[in-house]
């Protein structure tokens, strides 16, 4: 029996962890929180979260994780939204908030972890009037009631059609306990075993690596290692030395680790690794089939989303036989392809990918900001990505339909030139969009952020892609940034690269 958490390597043991966790819940009941209420937590990765999902699933309420790079106003905006009872939040971030809270709700603090101060220069400083967390567990005693069915997850959109929309999944009192679920996809989905080890450095206000840490917790017996953030050396540290068996990493994470020198990816040894999952953005083929070549095949892929969850899953040897697919449906689930009149398309066309999956429940939104028109047909939802099914049930996502590009009358999926663009030596990270074009309809930018003492030109991006892509997919503009902005799922925020070339033209489209 296993189950200890571990943040930058300082070890939570399970039974320590349970008993704050119930700490907490007692004190959450204390404070009139019931079944089917809910909290906001805006907290950086720490295993304490650990302890306060576990904490909500004893006492059968939601939490909304809030982005904590998100301004003071958005995250009172949520608190609200959500109708929180209490909200959860690391002392440094709840210090800038604490002036734009408009309404009576008990604020709990956790102290900052010494790991999380050094790695965003914060300090540990506790705002007025919040609740510290070492007092109630100091005066709380151990919730001893039984467990409530788990709720889950209170996601929140990002907000790119308009105010961030809350994601409330269905609750059926008769059915399966989802806590259940969870362990069910640990051991089917994870293949996550008493004594394997998991880990992730992703931030955890994001529903997968949120979700992917509660199927390990749900289980009891699997340890978690958890980073403040991701560093492609030390990642390779903790495998090597913890023989670290299942992770959670994404493609700019496994663009970062293939970056490193030689040298220093010869000197860990990654074999206890079995079983590695990523999410959100595309892979480029080069460097999934690079990070096989170098990891062994246990690299998996998932499609999903924050509305309907986990909806694919593909294996290494699958990728390397149906390359740039996201595999097949989950057993249960349902894929159609829809024109824009909603007729199904023929097998290899691109359409509207809707899908049905019964695992985590039906949802409903907080908000109808944005066109939300044709999001539902029947039992079946999208979330606006495009895409085709092949001869054998392989889903291939061609990108989000609101950022294809129309240039000369062509199609063009931003993503298809991302995940070539990414590859290039000096490229730390990158987005693309169309901008207006007097000519053409739109022309192709490229947002980039470079690596420490690299430079890029517009003339070096177009030679790097000349032999990879079509010359009518070539960046006509580069914009260089020191950061490129991002959503609260962690995928970059594409509006706001594109408004300002969008709001003089007096068009949208």
């Amino acid at each position: 029996m296993a189950g200890d958490h571990y943040l930058a390597g300082v070890r939570t043991s399970r039974s320590e962890h349970l008993e704050i966790a119930q700490k907490l819940a007692a004190d959450m009941i204390a404070r009139g929180a019931k079944p089917d209420d809910s909290v906001a937590v805006l907290m950086r990765n720490d295993v304490l979260m650990f302890s306060l999902i576990e904490a909500c699933q004893l006492v059968g309420v939601r939490y909304a994780p809030i982005n904590w790079h998100a301004a003071p106003k958005e995250v009172t905006y949520i608190v609200e939204d959500s109708s929180s009872k209490i909200l959860y939040g690391h002392a440094d971030l709840l210090m800038p908030v604490m002036p734009e809270l408009t309404q009576d709700i008990d604020v709990i603090a956790f102290p900052v972890p010494p790991c999380i101060q050094h790695a965003y220069g914060v300090s540990d400083e506790m705002p007025d009037h919040v609740v510290p967390v070492p007092l109630i567990l100091a005066q709380s005693t151990p919730y001893q009631g039984e467990a409530q069915k788990y709720r889950g997850i209170f996601a929140y959109t990002s907000g790119s059609t308009g105010r961030p929309k809350g994601i409330r999944r269905a609750f059926n009192p008769e059915g399966t306990d989802s806590w259940q679920t969870y362990l069910g996809l640990a051991r089917n989905l994870m293949h996550a075993n008493a004594g394997d080890k998991f880990y992730v450095a992703a931030p955890l206000y994001h529903s997968a690596p949120n979700a992917l840490s509660g199927f390990a917790l749900a289980a009891g017996d699997v340890d978690i290692f958890v980073d403040a953030k991701f560093d492609p050396e030390a990642f390779l540290k903790t495998v090597h030395e913890h023989k670290i068996t299942h992770a959670y990493i994404v493609p700019t994470m496994c663009v970062r680790l293939l970056k490193l020198p030689a040298d220093v990816r010869a000197k860990y040894d990654v074999s206890s690794l079995r079983f590695t999952i990523s999410t959100g953005s595309p892979w480029p083929v080069e460097v999934k089939n690079a990070m096989i070549e170098w990891f062994g095949p246990i690299l998996h892929e998932s499609y999903g989303a924050s509305e309907i969850g986990f909806m694919t899953l593909i294996s290494s040897e699958e990728a390397l036989a149906k390359p740039g697919s996201v595999g097949k449906i989950l057993p249960g689930g349902t894929v159609k392809v829809l024109d824009d009149e909603f007729n199904e398309l023929p097998t290899g066309e691109v359409g509207t990918l809707y899908i049905h999956l019964p695992t985590f429940g039906d949802f409903e939104y907080t908000n109808q900001d944005g066109n939300l028109d044709g999001q539902r047909q029947g039992n079946l939802s999208t979330v606006g990505d495009m895409g085709y099914v092949d001869e054998d049930g392989y889903i291939f996502i061609s990108d989000r339909k609101k950022d294809m590009i129309i240039s000369g009358g062509a199609n063009i999926f931003p993503a298809e030139i991302e995940c070539e663009l990414v590859l290039m030596p000096e490229i730390a990270d990158c987005a693309v969009f169309g901008a207006p074009d007097p000519e053409f309809g739109e022309s192709i930018v490229a947002a980039v952020t470079c690596q420490p003492g690299k430079e890029v030109t517009l003339d070096s991006v177009r030679a790097f892609l000349e032999p990879r892509l079509a010359r009518f997919k070539m960046p006509r503009i580069l914009d260089i940034h020191d950061e490129l902005p991002r959503q609260d799922s962690g995928k970059i925020f594409k509006a706001k690269l594109r408004a300002p070339y969008w709001e003089a033209s007096g068009r949208q489209v």
